[in-house]
């Protein structure tokens, strides 16, 4: 089992850098134990135009049928059928990728002590492996090393026997790729795609696989056109550990397009409802159904009123709202979408999907997605609810947002909640000029809110109504606030509800036409 790793230099940066890299010194010859037989390491060539390192990996068919019979999950049928007489001593697969990852850990890192501005920089690299195993020929190789930044994939069929050329060609290919990328990057897409493409692996599959893959597959899998086939592969199509990896691809590929880090997304906001316990500062409010319930009944109460069958919940979070729509057979489709995994997971907890009946489960669903996006998935649906949602993102997104909901998905009805940050004063625990929740970007007065519903209206073509949600101070209004989105029934007639203040709390909805007024107008 043979790889090879050359590369090109001048007399100011030699090509012997590459021993730097790997740390192994070009003019020695090194041996490393493994698992399954012996590393070498060694340089055919070393000069400042060109080095070349050489990893030659010496199996030991007895060890590999001692550790497992050279059959790990999804294992190879040759080492199945022939414990001693196969092709792992030859062909390029897990053992060689698991020898690479140990042999160039320092270089798997990015690491150089010695040198420390060398792994950043992109070098000339030819890596040629003359036996590889590829399920799926040489198209598969190529759309998988195709993407990653190589000029040339370059990949020759092996004949099954020479001799007798009709017999055709193995499922073996020689592989060469050229192009300009750093060492770490190189070595971290062969760790991975090696055992892709022998779709085997001499190990059995434990969870850490996941972290394995995802640490080597930083920065290039998540947006690899066949990344759904590289981690099923990887992971020997464990079915638990496959969804897993692809929620957390789906998350850090989410982050990337953010400009953010994946963590940060995946923030579960506290579902404890703000100001929820603030409401026990009065007396008469510790009897008092919960804000969060209350909240809830009002969109319910919006959404029968409106007729809606199939419901989207954008944000949903931990599945409260969900849950209460199950209960009501009237809703017959339910979408539940949020970005954060880890609120999905809690609310297919809370909901025991996975014990659900037949006919129930059916009319539930949980999407992991940014609204910031548009998305194919979310258009059709007769309303869509955004509880307390739209103050969790920064006031730049908001637009995005918008023109995902009201441009693209469109329903019928849109429900907006929102805290009304007046009635903060009431708030006898909460310290003056503070948001109710550590994640609120924002958060609005009565005004505020109405006139960014109203510019949303008109833009999109709805119109809106105002709604209280809780008790109504008559100084500062309710502590929620709630917008009623009903699109117009003809698109091209543009119809907005202007911000009047209605202060006996009632619903308040007035249309203008095209003289409506224009953002920062007053209405």
């Amino acid at each position: 089992m043979f790889l090879t790793i050359s590369t090109t230099g001048t007399t100011e940066k030699p090509a012997t850098d590459l021993g730097f890299l790997l740390h192994k010194h070009p003019g020695r010859t090194q041996a490393f134990a493994t698992s399954h037989g012996t590393a070498h390491v060694f340089y055919p060539e070393a000069t400042d135009h060109r080095c070349t390192a050489a990893l030659l990996l010496e199996v030991d068919p007895v060890a590999l049928v001692r550790r497992g019979q050279g059959k790990g999950r999804g294992g190879a049928p040759d080492s199945a059928l022939a414990q001693y007489v196969n092709d792992r001593p030859y062909a390029a697969s897990s053992l060689l990728a698991v020898a690479l990852s140990g042999v160039f850990r320092t270089a798997l890192k990015g690491q150089c002590a010695a040198r420390p501005e060398l792994p950043g920089r992109a070098r000339p690299l030819r890596i040629e492996i003359p036996v590889l195993p590829a399920r799926g020929g040489g198209d598969l190789v190529r759309r998988l090393f195709g993407p990653l930044g190589w000029d040339s994939v370059e990949t020759t069929p092996i004949a099954l026997d020479e001799a007798f050329p009709a017999w055709g060609d193995s499922r073996y290919v020689r592989l060469v790729l050229e192009g300009e990328l750093r060492l770490e990057d190189a070595l971290r897409q062969l760790y991975v795609l090696l055992p892709v493409l022998d779709d085997s692996k001499h190990y059995w599959i434990a969870p850490d696989e996941v972290d394995k893959l995802l640490r080597a597959g930083d920065g290039w899998l998540a947006a690899h056109p066949e990344h759904a086939l590289i981690t099923a592969r990887y992971l020997a199509r464990h079915k638990r550990l496959t969804q897993s990896a692809m929620e957390r691809l789906e998350l850090a590929r989410l982050a990337e397009a953010d400009g953010g880090e994946a963590e940060e997304l995946d923030d579960a906001a506290d579902t404890t409802a703000e100001g929820d316990a603030a409401e026990g500062d009065t007396e008469a409010r510790e009897r008092s159904v919960p804000l969060a319930v209350r909240r809830r009944d009002a969109v319910l109460a919006a959404l029968r009123e409106a007729g809606a069958a199939r419901v989207l919940d954008l944000g949903c979070g931990e599945g409260q709202l969900v849950q209460a729509l199950l209960r009501d057979t009237a809703f017959t489709e339910i979408v539940g979408v949020d970005v954060s995994v880890r609120a999905l997971t809690t609310a297919s907890r809370r909901l025991r999907l996975e014990r659900m009946g037949e006919r129930q489960s059916s009319r539930v669903r949980l999407l992991q997605g940014s609204l910031a996006y548009t998305d194919k998935r979310l258009a059709g649906y007769d309303a869509a609810v955004l509880s307390e949602v739209i103050e969790h993102l920064d006031l730049p997104r908001l637009p995005a947002l918008e023109y995902a909901v009201f441009g693209s998905a469109r329903p019928r009805t849109v429900l907006v909640t929102t805290p009304n940050v007046e009635y903060n004063v009431r708030w006898e625990s909460l310290p003056a000029g503070r948001v109710r929740h550590r994640d609120h970007r924002f958060e609005w007065t009565r005004e505020e809110f109405r006139a960014w519903a109203g510019r949303v209206a008109a833009r999109f073509g709805y119109a809106v109504a105002y709604r209280p949600v809780g008790d109504e101070d008559p100084e500062v209004g309710p502590p929620t606030q709630m917008a009623v989105f009903t699109r117009a029934a003809d698109p091209a007639d543009t119809t907005v509800t202007a911000g009047s203040t209605d202060t006996a709390g009632t619903t308040a909805t007035t249309t203008a036409t095209a003289d409506t007024p224009k953002e920062g107008e007053a209405a």
